[in-house]
């Protein structure tokens, strides 16, 4: 044998024994997941049919790494989440909805067009729920170690979504990170937001409407949304700005910003309200934006700026 055969062989070796190490440390950590699930009061019949041998899916480590709302420029994320055909497109789902997102409205006081902004958003009005099994995708994360904790306390809530008897594991289905339905609720926003629509006895947020949409309201409802506010707006900013006034942190009245130079887009004074407002420029681009207190609590759902950003103008372009 060739010295070159020799250290492949070697190297192969090498991988096949780090390979079954890898698989017996995963055997004892599934052991050990089943049995705390089971000391949390998830029913045995659940735990084996979920957690029997669910399945590491390694290309979710990698995405995880790679999410387009943090690695993608704020123009680039807003050049596909406002095109003309989805802005066209939650028109349309406004007026299709309109008697249920009213109803909604009155009952949760959140505007109907952010609703479906957000819906619009999150999944193309329902077109990309996604397909991966939402078990197999906590399993991969909770044992990859990067935000193991976090993962695993989500992959319970999901334990506790399928015991409720709201979706069976099989159906339960949705992104690489665990975000399931129309609206991409993590499993603990599930459980603390989710809301049976329909009245049904059921919480269904992969097919039915008055589920999802109501939801999603109750989402916002319970974060703090003020129904008679706004999000914010796109603003021009007059030369050579003072950029200690960038932040969130940094809260002054309209009126503040007006004397600042501040204007609307199309260089019309701001608002007179009584308000007070933040002035951000995501990366340091050219575009900013003076927010509210309502684009804090879009923040709460997706703590990226391009994600609030563009449910805010998504929604300005569906109410237009």
């Amino acid at each position: 044998m060739t010295m070159r055969g020799f250290s492949f062989c070697l190297l192969l070796l090498a991988f096949t024994l780090l390979s079954k190490a890898q698989a017996a440390s995963y055997d004892d950590w599934l052991t050990e997941l089943r049995q705390e699930a089971l000391s949390k009061g998830i029913e045995q019949a659940t735990v084996e049919a979920t957690l029997k041998q669910p399945e590491l899916l390694d290309w979710v480590i990698e995405a995880d790494r790679n999410q387009p709302e943090f690695k993608k420029t704020l123009q680039e994320y807003l050049d596909g989440a406002l095109s003309q055909k989805r802005i066209d497109q939650g028109r349309q789902m406004l007026v299709k909805n309109r008697r249920l997102l009213n109803r909604i409205a009155g009952k949760y006081q959140v505007h109907p067009r952010f609703i479906v902004a957000l819906w619009g958003i999150e999944t193309y009005y329902g077109k990309h729920t996604g397909k991966v099994p939402i078990i197999d995708a906590l399993v991969t994360l909770a044992f990859d170690g990067r935000r193991s904790a976090y993962f695993r306390q989500e992959l319970f809530n999901a334990l506790r979504i399928i015991d409720a008897g709201h979706i069976r594991p099989e159906k339960m289905k949705g992104s690489w990170a665990g975000a399931m339905g129309q609206v991409q609720f993590m499993p603990s926003s599930f459980l603390r937001f989710a809301v049976d629509g329909n009245g049904d006895g059921r919480i269904d947020l992969w097919d039915t409407p008055e589920d999802y949409l109501s939801s999603a309201a109750n989402y916002l409802a319970a974060s703090g949304w003020q129904k008679r506010r706004t999000w914010g707006r796109e603003v021009r900013l007059p030369e050579n700005f003072d950029s200690q006034f960038y932040g969130l942190e940094q809260r002054l009245p309209l009126a503040r910003w007006q004397q600042l130079g501040i204007r609307r887009l199309d260089g019309r004074a701001l608002p007179r309200f009584a308000m007070d407002a933040s002035l951000i420029r995501p990366e340091g681009q050219d575009r900013a934006f003076l927010v509210y207190d309502n684009y804090r609590t879009l923040m709460k759902w997706n703590r990226a700026h391009s994600f609030a950003i563009a449910v805010g103008l998504l929604a300005d372009e569906i109410g237009r």
